[in-house]
């Protein structure tokens, strides 16, 4: 049924576009058949056989308008060819150069807008030279005509109808979003009207900034309706003589004047909708990747919780059976054994400090981490974690040195997790850096906060290394080195600085040795 419908209205509109806004006695200055059959052709085609069918009612519909208009059975002829010339032309354009139809981008926008600027040329050439054989019309005036006529009933009617979509429609199905719309259409009418009906200024430029207003809140078929009520009421106004614009020009001026106001003033706004339209799909993609990556954060939060917990109780035992073990409690015990049963109670330590982090990790990220802001003196916690530092086996032969910069080195923070923070920062400073032969902890006052750092005489890391310190799991190729760790420490050590207000960082050149840093609010 819809290409018999679109044959009717393609008649209609043919013998108003004739009646009302005809120009240079032959040519209408405005043409909204070919848009409406452009845009029911493009989201109806099923094949071959249906262009052929649709494109011959369509045909049919041109003629018969031409005819109720007043032509004579040659010029019904002639119009009809140049008509499917031009309606023919626009489907494969758009067809090869916007295949999607998507109006609700700016490149989408743009190549229709192309589309519907170069369509009419072939036609109105071909138009343009017939009726000068016919009748002696100027050519390039009937063709100029023809062509802004045509392109702007492209430009606004087929965009209208491609901008028609079930999605689009949804948009105004709330009752205070429908208001809105008919109130924003209402308005632009009256104005339009009273714009287009006054012959004393021209004012053509009020309408701008309502159509602007249009497209922010109501979008691309919002703006798309908006165009085509000023094209229609501006363009019909003028060719009336009604206007401004139609009062002090005459003849094929008064034509090019209306459609170059309404191709150049206000069609532009075609691509504000565009560019709204693409910046909310684009929010809404990126609302949903973060509601998939929060869910994919909260399922692997809940994998290592569960992960920590059964690793927990069972290691407890088997720590337990090796001091058993290597105390002689379970029997005699030669000194393979008991060195055997200590690398067990090592190892499994080392396994239980991994369950004790994985742990950790999951509560931080989950949220469940509960954090006591009170004032920390800084330079006693420092004193602490060095002294404590320097009982580790590792740090044999490093010398651990506590600076402090001027007074009041008071930081807002919780005392517990500021201690595992820097212990953590500590214990990778010592293995890591310690060949330097120094560790340095140092706090200072930086504006109104606290800045402390654990610097080390290492090897230093790289710029991309840098990038990825902080990363989960990531020991940056030192999987298979010696240095033992499980590259998590780190991550949970932003997410604990981070979550008592303060950042944290690093500042290193290789070969230079490394400075993790942190600031925390001071008290």
């Amino acid at each position: 049924m819809a290409p018999l419908f679109t044959a009717v209205a393609v008649m209609v509109l043919v013998v108003l576009a004739l009646t009302y806004a005809r120009s240079t006695e032959m040519i209408a200055a405005l043409w909204g058949a070919g848009g409406v059959a452009v845009a029911v052709w493009l989201r109806t085609s099923r094949g071959p056989l249906y262009d052929l069918s649709f494109g011959a009612l369509i045909a049919a519909g041109v003629a018969a308008g031409n005819l109720l208009a007043g032509n004579t059975p040659q010029q019904t002829m002639m119009f009809t060819v140049a008509n499917m010339i031009d309606i023919y032309v626009a489907v494969l354009l758009a067809r090869r150069l916007a295949p999607t139809l998507n109006l609700a981008s700016v490149e989408g926008a743009s190549r229709f807008l192309l589309v519907a600027v170069l369509a009419p040329i072939p036609a109105a050439f071909f138009a343009g030279g017939m009726l000068w054989w016919m009748m002696g019309l100027d050519v390039l005036e009937t063709a100029k005509t023809w062509w802004f006529g045509h392109a702007i009933g492209l430009a606004v009617l087929t965009s209208f109808g491609l901008s028609l979509t079930k999605r689009a429609v949804a948009h105004f199905r709330a009752p205070a979003r429908a208001i809105e719309g008919i109130v924003l259409l209402g308005l632009l009418a009256t104005v339009v009207f009273v714009v287009f009906g006054q012959k004393t200024l021209p004012i053509g430029f009020i309408v701008v900034p309502l159509l602007l207003l249009i497209a922010v809140r109501l979008r691309m078929l919002g703006i798309t309706t908006g165009l085509v009520i000023v094209a229609v009421l501006a363009i019909g106004g003028t060719m009336q003589g009604s206007s401004y614009y139609g009062s002090v020009f005459s003849g094929p001026e008064r034509a090019v004047m209306a459609q170059l106001l309404v191709l150049f003033g206000y069609m532009p706004m075609l691509f504000v909708a565009a560019l709204l339209e693409e910046r909310d799909r684009f929010a809404d993609r990126a609302r949903m990747a973060q509601v998939r990556a929060e869910r994919a954060s909260e399922a692997k939060s809940r994998l290592l919780a569960n992960v920590a917990h059964e690793i927990k109780s069972p290691v407890g035992g088997v720590i337990g059976i090796g001091e058993l073990w290597k105390a002689g409690q379970l029997g005699p015990v030669s000194t393979t054994q008991a060195e055997m049963a200590d690398m067990l109670v090592k190892t499994a330590r080392q396994i239980e400090a991994l369950a004790h982090d994985l742990l950790d990790v999951a509560r931080a990220e989950s949220g469940a981490v509960r954090v006591e802001l009170r004032p920390t003196d800084v330079p006693g916690l420092l004193e602490d974690v060095r002294r404590s530092t320097a009982l580790r086996v590792d740090a044999a032969g490093i010398r651990l040195e506590l600076l402090t910069e001027g007074d009041g080195l008071v930081a807002l923070a919780d005392s517990q997790r500021l201690t595992q923070v820097i212990a953590n920062l500590a214990s990778n400073a010592v293995k890591y850096g310690g060949a330097g032969g120094s560790v340095i902890f140092r706090a200072s006052k930086v504006h109104d906060a606290v800045r402390i750092e654990v610097i080390d005489c290492g090897p230093g890391l790289s710029h991309e290394k840098q990038t990825q310190l902080f990363e989960p799991f990531n020991r940056l190729g030192l999987e298979r080195s010696t240095v033992e760790g499980h590259g998590i420490g780190l991550a949970l050590a932003k997410r604990l600085v981070e979550l008592q207000g303060g950042s944290i960082g690093v500042t290193s050149t290789p070969g230079e040795g490394a400075t993790f840093w942190v600031e925390l609010p001071a008290a």
